[in-house]
Protein backbone atom coordinates (compact mmCIF):
# COMPACT_ATOMS: atom_id res chain seq x y z
CA UNK A 1 0.00 0.00 0.00
CA UNK A 2 0.92 3.66 -0.37
CA UNK A 3 1.44 5.01 3.16
CA UNK A 4 1.96 8.32 4.93
CA UNK A 5 3.19 7.78 8.49
CA UNK A 6 2.14 10.05 11.39
CA UNK A 7 4.23 10.14 14.57
CA UNK A 8 6.58 12.29 16.59
CA UNK A 9 8.71 10.82 19.45
CA UNK A 10 11.39 8.15 19.57
CA UNK A 11 8.83 5.48 20.46
CA UNK A 12 7.50 5.73 16.89
CA UNK A 13 10.81 4.76 15.27
CA UNK A 14 10.50 0.95 15.59
CA UNK A 15 7.26 1.16 13.61
CA UNK A 16 8.90 3.35 10.97
CA UNK A 17 11.78 0.90 10.64
CA UNK A 18 9.34 -2.01 10.33
CA UNK A 19 7.26 -0.23 7.69
CA UNK A 20 10.38 0.68 5.71
CA UNK A 21 11.28 -3.03 5.52
CA UNK A 22 7.74 -4.24 4.88
CA UNK A 23 7.37 -3.69 1.16
CA UNK A 24 4.78 -0.95 1.55
CA UNK A 25 5.57 2.39 -0.11
CA UNK A 26 6.31 5.17 2.37
CA UNK A 27 5.44 8.47 0.68
CA UNK A 28 5.96 10.95 3.54
CA UNK A 29 5.77 11.42 7.29
CA UNK A 30 3.57 13.76 9.32
CA UNK A 31 5.03 14.99 12.60
CA UNK A 32 4.86 17.83 15.08
CA UNK A 33 6.74 21.03 14.19
CA UNK A 34 10.28 21.67 15.41
CA UNK A 35 10.26 22.61 19.10
CA UNK A 36 12.69 24.41 21.46
CA UNK A 37 14.77 22.08 23.62
CA UNK A 38 17.53 22.24 26.23
CA UNK A 39 18.94 25.19 28.12
CA UNK A 40 19.69 27.05 24.93
CA UNK A 41 16.11 26.49 23.74
CA UNK A 42 17.32 25.77 20.23
CA UNK A 43 14.82 24.40 17.74
CA UNK A 44 15.03 20.62 17.38
CA UNK A 45 13.46 18.26 14.84
CA UNK A 46 11.26 15.48 16.12
CA UNK A 47 12.69 11.95 16.09
CA UNK A 48 10.37 11.04 13.22
CA UNK A 49 11.38 14.09 11.19
CA UNK A 50 15.08 13.35 11.75
CA UNK A 51 14.53 9.72 10.66
CA UNK A 52 12.84 10.88 7.45
CA UNK A 53 15.44 13.58 6.76
CA UNK A 54 18.21 10.96 6.82
CA UNK A 55 16.37 8.92 4.18
CA UNK A 56 15.23 11.74 1.92
CA UNK A 57 11.54 11.23 2.73
CA UNK A 58 9.17 14.19 2.64
CA UNK A 59 8.31 15.66 6.06
CA UNK A 60 5.01 17.42 6.73
CA UNK A 61 4.88 19.53 9.93
CA UNK A 62 1.48 21.25 10.16
CA UNK A 63 0.90 23.23 13.33
CA UNK A 64 -2.59 21.71 13.20
CA UNK A 65 -3.64 18.89 10.88
CA UNK A 66 -6.74 20.84 9.90
CA UNK A 67 -4.67 23.40 7.97
CA UNK A 68 -5.84 23.63 4.32
CA UNK A 69 -2.26 23.43 3.02
CA UNK A 70 -1.68 20.16 4.83
CA UNK A 71 -5.00 18.66 3.73
CA UNK A 72 -4.27 19.63 0.12
CA UNK A 73 -0.84 18.01 0.22
CA UNK A 74 -2.26 14.83 1.77
CA UNK A 75 -4.80 14.63 -1.05
CA UNK A 76 -2.00 15.07 -3.61
CA UNK A 77 -0.02 12.23 -2.04
CA UNK A 78 -3.17 10.07 -2.15
CA UNK A 79 -2.11 7.47 0.44
CA UNK A 80 -4.11 4.27 0.83
CA UNK A 81 -3.65 4.43 4.61
CA UNK A 82 -2.02 6.56 7.31
CA UNK A 83 -0.49 4.49 10.15
CA UNK A 84 -0.13 6.49 13.38
CA UNK A 85 2.14 6.05 16.40
CA UNK A 86 2.17 8.79 19.06
CA UNK A 87 1.57 11.67 16.65
CA UNK A 88 0.49 14.04 19.43
CA UNK A 89 -2.36 16.01 17.84
CA UNK A 90 -6.07 15.42 17.29
CA UNK A 91 -6.81 14.51 13.68
CA UNK A 92 -9.93 16.17 12.21
CA UNK A 93 -12.49 14.27 10.19
CA UNK A 94 -11.44 16.11 7.04
CA UNK A 95 -8.01 14.47 7.30
CA UNK A 96 -9.37 11.10 8.40
CA UNK A 97 -11.49 10.93 5.24
CA UNK A 98 -8.63 11.38 2.74
CA UNK A 99 -6.96 7.92 2.66
CA UNK A 100 -9.19 5.15 1.32
CA UNK A 101 -8.38 2.92 4.31
CA UNK A 102 -8.36 5.73 6.87
CA UNK A 103 -5.85 6.27 9.66
CA UNK A 104 -4.76 3.23 11.68
CA UNK A 105 -3.36 3.88 15.16
CA UNK A 106 -0.96 1.81 17.29
CA UNK A 107 -1.93 2.52 20.91
CA UNK A 108 -0.04 1.16 23.90
CA UNK A 109 -2.85 -0.40 25.92
CA UNK A 110 -5.49 -3.09 25.61
CA UNK A 111 -8.40 -0.92 24.55
CA UNK A 112 -10.82 0.17 25.91
CA UNK A 113 -8.48 0.32 28.93
CA UNK A 114 -6.36 3.47 29.23
CA UNK A 115 -7.61 5.62 26.41
CA UNK A 116 -5.62 8.82 26.18
CA UNK A 117 -2.14 10.30 26.11
CA UNK A 118 -0.35 8.28 28.82
CA UNK A 119 -1.55 4.67 28.79
CA UNK A 120 1.77 3.11 29.80
CA UNK A 121 2.34 5.50 32.71
CA UNK A 122 -1.15 4.89 34.08
CA UNK A 123 -0.86 1.12 33.80
CA UNK A 124 2.36 1.20 35.87
CA UNK A 125 0.97 3.74 38.34
CA UNK A 126 -2.16 1.69 39.01
CA UNK A 127 -0.26 -1.53 39.51
CA UNK A 128 -1.68 -3.44 36.52
CA UNK A 129 -0.22 -6.92 36.14
CA UNK A 130 -0.32 -6.80 32.35
CA UNK A 131 -1.01 -4.44 29.49
CA UNK A 132 -0.49 -4.56 25.74
CA UNK A 133 -0.92 -2.75 22.46
CA UNK A 134 -3.88 -2.29 20.12
CA UNK A 135 -4.10 -1.31 16.47
CA UNK A 136 -7.41 0.40 15.76
CA UNK A 137 -9.19 2.53 13.20
CA UNK A 138 -8.77 6.17 14.18
CA UNK A 139 -12.01 8.12 14.68
CA UNK A 140 -12.86 11.62 15.83
CA UNK A 141 -13.43 10.24 19.37
CA UNK A 142 -10.63 9.62 21.89
CA UNK A 143 -9.24 6.15 21.03
CA UNK A 144 -12.76 4.82 20.44
CA UNK A 145 -12.42 3.15 17.03
CA UNK A 146 -12.80 -0.56 16.23
CA UNK A 147 -9.75 -2.74 16.89
CA UNK A 148 -7.90 -4.77 14.22
CA UNK A 149 -5.54 -6.62 16.54
CA UNK A 150 -3.87 -6.69 19.96
CA UNK A 151 -0.89 -8.13 21.81
CA UNK A 152 -0.31 -8.53 25.54
CA UNK A 153 2.72 -7.73 27.68
CA UNK A 154 3.41 -8.58 31.33
CA UNK A 155 4.33 -5.64 33.54
CA UNK A 156 7.38 -6.70 35.53
CA UNK A 157 7.65 -5.77 39.23
CA UNK A 158 10.45 -3.23 38.69
CA UNK A 159 9.37 -1.87 35.28
CA UNK A 160 9.50 1.85 34.74
CA UNK A 161 7.26 3.39 32.10
CA UNK A 162 10.33 3.70 29.91
CA UNK A 163 11.17 -0.01 30.23
CA UNK A 164 7.63 -1.07 29.39
CA UNK A 165 7.19 1.39 26.53
CA UNK A 166 10.43 0.23 24.92
CA UNK A 167 9.19 -3.36 24.76
CA UNK A 168 5.73 -2.36 23.55
CA UNK A 169 7.17 -0.12 20.82
CA UNK A 170 9.21 -2.99 19.36
CA UNK A 171 6.48 -5.64 19.61
CA UNK A 172 3.80 -3.18 18.55
CA UNK A 173 5.71 -2.37 15.35
CA UNK A 174 5.29 -5.97 14.24
CA UNK A 175 1.60 -5.88 15.07
CA UNK A 176 1.12 -2.67 13.10
CA UNK A 177 2.78 -4.09 9.98
CA UNK A 178 0.72 -7.29 10.26
CA UNK A 179 -2.47 -5.21 10.32
CA UNK A 180 -1.30 -3.08 7.37
CA UNK A 181 -0.53 -6.24 5.41
CA UNK A 182 -4.03 -7.56 6.15
CA UNK A 183 -5.66 -4.26 5.14
CA UNK A 184 -3.71 -4.28 1.87
CA UNK A 185 -4.83 -7.84 1.19
CA UNK A 186 -8.46 -7.05 1.98
CA UNK A 187 -8.41 -9.51 4.88
CA UNK A 188 -8.51 -7.13 7.88
CA UNK A 189 -11.50 -7.10 10.20
CA UNK A 190 -11.96 -4.47 12.91
CA UNK A 191 -14.04 -5.34 15.99
CA UNK A 192 -15.90 -2.61 17.93
CA UNK A 193 -14.56 -1.94 21.40
CA UNK A 194 -16.71 -3.20 24.30
CA UNK A 195 -18.70 -0.64 26.25
CA UNK A 196 -17.40 -1.99 29.57
CA UNK A 197 -13.88 -1.57 30.93
CA UNK A 198 -13.24 1.96 29.69
CA UNK A 199 -10.52 3.80 31.64
CA UNK A 200 -8.85 7.11 30.80
CA UNK A 201 -5.13 7.95 30.77
CA UNK A 202 -4.67 11.72 30.69
CA UNK A 203 -1.24 13.27 30.28
CA UNK A 204 1.04 13.02 33.33
CA UNK A 205 2.16 16.48 34.45
CA UNK A 206 5.23 17.66 36.34
CA UNK A 207 2.96 18.32 39.30
CA UNK A 208 1.77 14.70 39.19
CA UNK A 209 5.40 13.56 39.40
CA UNK A 210 6.02 15.17 42.80
CA UNK A 211 6.50 12.36 45.33
CA UNK A 212 4.00 12.31 48.19
CA UNK A 213 5.90 10.82 51.11
CA UNK A 214 2.69 10.52 53.15
CA UNK A 215 1.53 7.79 50.76
CA UNK A 216 2.26 4.10 51.43
CA UNK A 217 5.61 2.76 50.22
CA UNK A 218 4.01 0.81 47.35
CA UNK A 219 2.30 3.98 46.09
CA UNK A 220 5.55 5.97 46.26
CA UNK A 221 7.27 3.20 44.31
CA UNK A 222 4.59 3.15 41.61
CA UNK A 223 4.50 6.94 41.22
CA UNK A 224 8.27 7.09 40.73
CA UNK A 225 8.39 4.20 38.26
CA UNK A 226 5.39 5.55 36.34
CA UNK A 227 7.00 8.96 35.88
CA UNK A 228 10.41 7.55 34.87
CA UNK A 229 11.89 8.74 32.56
CA UNK A 230 9.35 11.48 31.90
CA UNK A 231 8.39 13.88 33.30
CA UNK A 232 10.67 12.59 36.09
CA UNK A 233 9.81 12.03 39.75
CA UNK A 234 10.96 14.80 42.10
CA UNK A 235 10.89 16.10 45.63
CA UNK A 236 12.41 19.05 47.48
CA UNK A 237 15.42 19.09 49.79
CA UNK A 238 16.39 22.23 51.70
CA UNK A 239 14.01 24.18 49.49
CA UNK A 240 15.48 22.98 46.18
CA UNK A 241 14.05 20.45 43.78
CA UNK A 242 15.83 17.13 43.27
CA UNK A 243 14.89 14.42 40.79
CA UNK A 244 14.67 10.80 41.85
CA UNK A 245 15.18 7.54 40.03
CA UNK A 246 13.23 4.41 40.97
CA UNK A 247 13.05 3.57 44.69
CA UNK A 248 12.77 0.20 46.39
CA UNK A 249 10.31 -0.55 49.23
CA UNK A 250 12.17 -2.02 52.20
CA UNK A 251 10.55 -4.85 54.14
CA UNK A 252 11.07 -4.71 57.92
CA UNK A 253 12.94 -1.42 57.67
CA UNK A 254 13.34 1.06 60.51
CA UNK A 255 10.42 3.27 61.45
CA UNK A 256 10.74 6.70 59.85
CA UNK A 257 8.30 9.58 59.58
CA UNK A 258 7.15 10.43 56.03
CA UNK A 259 9.98 12.21 54.21
CA UNK A 260 12.59 11.67 56.94
CA UNK A 261 16.03 10.58 55.70
CA UNK A 262 18.28 7.93 57.18
CA UNK A 263 21.78 7.60 55.74
CA UNK A 264 23.43 4.22 56.24
CA UNK A 265 26.77 2.94 55.01
CA UNK A 266 25.46 1.46 51.75
CA UNK A 267 21.98 2.94 51.37
CA UNK A 268 19.74 5.94 51.99
CA UNK A 269 16.22 5.36 53.32
CA UNK A 270 13.21 7.68 53.24
CA UNK A 271 10.11 7.32 55.38
CA UNK A 272 6.64 6.91 53.93
CA UNK A 273 3.19 6.35 55.44
CA UNK A 274 4.13 2.68 55.89
CA UNK A 275 7.68 1.30 55.69
CA UNK A 276 10.66 3.15 54.24
CA UNK A 277 11.93 3.08 50.68
CA UNK A 278 15.54 2.90 49.56
CA UNK A 279 16.62 5.70 47.24
CA UNK A 280 18.26 4.80 43.95
CA UNK A 281 19.58 7.62 41.78
CA UNK A 282 19.37 11.29 42.81
CA UNK A 283 19.87 14.31 40.58
CA UNK A 284 20.16 17.74 42.16
CA UNK A 285 19.47 20.86 40.11
CA UNK A 286 22.29 21.48 37.64
CA UNK A 287 24.09 18.28 38.61
CA UNK A 288 24.61 14.89 37.02
CA UNK A 289 22.71 11.88 38.36
CA UNK A 290 24.50 10.06 41.19
CA UNK A 291 23.87 7.28 43.64
CA UNK A 292 21.85 8.23 46.71
CA UNK A 293 24.80 7.44 49.00
CA UNK A 294 27.11 9.75 47.04
CA UNK A 295 24.47 12.47 46.99
CA UNK A 296 23.88 12.21 50.76
CA UNK A 297 27.61 12.44 51.45
CA UNK A 298 27.97 15.43 49.15
CA UNK A 299 25.17 17.45 50.74
CA UNK A 300 26.03 16.19 54.24
CA UNK A 301 22.59 15.01 55.26
CA UNK A 302 21.97 15.73 58.93
CA UNK A 303 19.66 14.11 61.44
CA UNK A 304 16.86 16.68 61.07
CA UNK A 305 16.94 16.73 57.24
CA UNK A 306 13.94 15.46 55.30
CA UNK A 307 12.25 15.62 51.94
CA UNK A 308 9.27 17.92 51.69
Amino acid sequence: MRLVFAGTPEVALPSLDAIAKSGHELLAVVTRPDAPSGRGRRMVRSHVAAWADERGIEVLTPARPREPEFLDRLRELAPDCVPVVAYGALVPQAALDIPAQGWVNLHFSLLPAWRGAAPVQHSVWHGDEFTGASVFQLEAGLDTGPVFGTLTETIRPRDTSGDLLERLAVDGAGLLVTVLDAIGAGAARAVPQPADGVTLAPKITVEDAEVRWDEPAFAVDRRVRATTPGPGAWTTFRGERVKLGPVLPVADGPALKPGDLLVEKRRVLVGTATGPVELGEVRAAGKKPMSAVDWARGVRVEGEDSFS
